[in-house]
């Protein structure tokens, strides 16, 4: 068994035959599901695992009671990945007792509408606690980290932050990789749209005192939790995680690419300490937002298509504008044979976003690069390096 503390007790599974999360993010190291038992006087177990995982999963939670029979479970978020081993649950453990909040219940109706629960619910309020014996456990709401129901749980004896899907990543836990690219990458794919919430739950949980932190997804944070809070108090703001240059760019012909690569030349000339450089057609679009929201300086580069702009290009804009992309300098590179429109189409996609500096150097290609271009080119790099 994998022990958390001398009490809490991990009884999570590998996912490694998912290609995809949530139908949409790869995951080439799978995704871990992580379910924990506390045991105490009354045992609580916190939240369940994917479908095709809860034979395993009850398998593993069989181990941890050695012998005994669970009080509670405690539902902190109910998207399936985490709820859908609750009807097997409660058949296992007829006597078991089911904790949530309003929203927790109504969409578990929805959800599983053959589970019978009545009789077997205990519903919780911000800031409620629960007894387990010799420790308490406390009930902190998270709405929209990210759906509606979500809640943290707080052990205030082992000083444990059930963090629900707050501080999770991507990949099992049998992979060896750094946490924060793809932890960057799950929670701006998943939850960067809901920064203000975030900001509201870290400033609820900064008055406790956490000495381990336990996701749903990803590994166990024991260590250097400053690292993380940090972290996510950086992403949820908005701010600027590491200083350097993104140049995302789209090409039909090789002379968009022609240009953007001249900037990038341009820019590691000068010293810039980092050029990112994305083909937006090839790189995976959620590990282009990721890079979008962790420099503060982006650049884009493409072409006129159909009177708008290239098809990956406007993805990705969507991409950034519907997360809350705000507080960034963006400069415009675009192409045009005949009616080049590229760059007024992209501006406009940001008409929304908040604190957005527009580079006073742009770039009109049409067709392919000319001598002034090359220099619009190079007034554009030094701007971006002041």
């Amino acid at each position: 068994m994998d022990k958390v503390t001398d009490n809490i007790i991990y009884i999570g599974v590998n996912d490694r035959q998912i290609d995809l999360f949530e139908g949409l993010y790869d995951v080439p190291n799978g995704i871990a599901y992580n379910s924990y038992a506390i045991i105490d006087e009354k045992i609580a177990v916190m939240d369940t695992v994917d479908a095709a995982f809860t034979g395993e999963w009850l398998g593993r939670l069989k181990e941890a009671l050695g012998g005994r029979t669970p009080d509670y479970l405690i539902v902190d978020h109910m998207e399936p990945d985490h709820s859908a081993g609750i009807r097997s649950f409660l058949r296992e453990y007829p006597d078991a007792v089911v904790v949530g909040n309003a929203k927790t219940f109504n969409i578990l109706a929805q959800f599983y509408n053959d589970a019978d629960i009545s009789g077997r619910t205990l519903e919780v309020k911000d800031g409620d606690t629960l007894s387990l014996g010799s420790r308490e456990l406390k009930f902190i709401f998270a709405p929209m980290v990210h759906w509606p129901e979500v809640m943290f749980t707080y052990d205030s004896s082992d000083k444990v932050l059930f963090s629900a899907d707050a501080f999770g990543k991507f990949g099992a836990l049998d992979t060896d990789e750094d946490w924060a690219c793809e932890a960057r990458r799950y929670y701006f794919g998943i939850v960067g749209k809901y920064g203000a919430q975030v900001q509201a739950v870290l400033k609820k949980v900064s008055a406790l005192d956490i000495s381990v932190i336990c996701p749903l997804h990803g590994p166990v944070l024991s260590e250097d939790l400053g690292y993380y809070l940090d972290l996510y108090n950086t992403w949820s703001s908005y701010g600027v995680e590491s200083e350097g240059v993104m140049i995302a760019y789209t090409s039909v012909y090789g002379n968009t690419k022609a240009a953007a690569q001249l900037l990038a030349d341009k820019l590691t000339e000068k010293g810039c300490p980092k050029v990112v450089f994305c083909d937006l057609a090839r790189e995976d679009m959620a590990e282009a937002v990721e890079d979008g929201f962790r420099y503060g300086k982006l650049v884009l580069a493409t072409t006129t298509y159909n009177n708008d702009i290239f098809p990956f290009m406007k993805q990705f804009i969507e991409n950034l504008t519907e997360r809350n992309y705000q507080n960034r300098t963006i400069g415009l590179i675009e192409n045009g044979t005949w009616a080049p429109t590229a760059a007024k189409v992209m501006k406009g996609m940001f008409e929304k976003s908040k604190n957005i500096t527009w580079l006073e150097n742009s770039v009109t290609v049409k067709s392919s690069m000319t001598a002034d271009n090359m220099a619009q080119i190079e007034a554009m790099a030094e701007e971006l390096m002041k």
